[in-house]
């Protein structure tokens, strides 16, 4: 996976982890985070309770550590890394996610169509 690729997935998860969290939890603190893929570092500064917290270190974990030069869709790998567990909890914050920010995005578009 490139570096370009690792740091997109990277955002993504960050993203719908924060929109998740912010929605659902209460004591969020802002924490600085780096992370090394290939020799190169990246910073990311997360804004999510602990635990989920844990939920996205797991995530870059499993993404650091993909086999793949070619990066699959972790729900279409024909290799999963996920535990059962984690696999779950991760994919409802994704939909919720995805759907909350997808529905954002059109709201905005109405907006502009009538503003």
């Amino acid at each position: 996976m490139t570096h370009k690729k690792f740091e997109e997935e990277v955002n993504t998860l960050k993203n719908f982890f924060e929109c998740y969290c912010k929605d659902k939890h209460e004591n969020a603190e802002i924490k600085t985070t780096t992370l090394e893929y290939q020799s190169k570092i990246f910073y990311l500064e997360l804004h999510l309770c602990d635990e989920c917290q844990r939920g996205i270190y797991y995530s870059f974990s499993k993404l650091q550590n993909c086999p793949h030069e070619i990066k699959p869709r972790c729900r279409k790998c024909p290799t999963p890394c996920y535990e059962k567990k984690e696999w779950k909890e991760t994919a409802r914050i994704m939909i919720y996610s995805a759907v909350k920010l997808s529905l954002s995005i059109m709201k905005n578009r109405i907006k502009n169509v009538f503003s």
